[in-house]
């Protein structure tokens, strides 16, 4: 793991205590700094004060939902930091929504770890995913040889210039003569 990956600060707004707890807990083997809070007002203190390289945001917390917290956030001061929508709300209006308040991306629940890693992987470290698109495709693998060529390794092994044997001359050919 990275040194520049573990100096990776993430505050991770999530009212529901065992979510929050499994996150959290996820994030932290994978190297991150882990900034925990349960609602709305907690979220703005806290955005403010640690600063974070990203911020994980559920939308429905006590004392402000998450699209008033994006909204505050990306006009005082924190538009540059990725925020990443953190929902089971999931219909194409709440996305868009979203997004729309300033939004980086936007994960519903329930959610596949990989999934949210591959979000902050992709929102914090850009560099590492331009890698991987400038990468070259691997060299194909050959083709297997055609089954007409296997006919052909036949015919190679009659002696050259002595066309096989036909019908009943065949049986008469290939007895000795005596």
């Amino acid at each position: 793991m990275s040194d520049a990956k573990k100096k990776k600060k993430i505050l991770l707004v999530e009212d529901e205590d065992n979510l929050r707890e499994l996150v959290q807990s996820r994030l932290e083997n994978e190297g991150f700094e882990v900034v925990p809070v349960v609602d709305g007002f907690q979220a703005l203190a806290r955005a403010r004060q640690s600063q974070p390289d990203l911020i994980i945001l559920d939308l429905m917390i006590p004392k402000m939902d998450g699209y008033s917290i994006c909204r505050l956030l990306k006009s005082g001061g924190m538009g540059q930091t990725p925020i990443i929508m953190f929902s089971a709300r999931s219909s194409p209006d709440d996305i868009q929504r979203g997004l729309d308040m300033g939004a980086s991306a936007y994960v519903t629940k329930p959610f596949d770890a990989p999934v949210l890693l591959g979000k902050i992987r992709e929102l914090l470290f850009p560099e590492e995913r331009a890698k991987e698109q400038a990468a070259p495709p691997p060299e194909p693998t050959p083709a297997p040889e055609p089954v007409a060529a296997a006919a052909n390794q036949q015919d190679e092994l009659k002696p050259a210039g002595q066309p096989a044997p036909q019908g009943a001359d065949a049986d008469k050919k290939s007895r000795p003569l005596g």
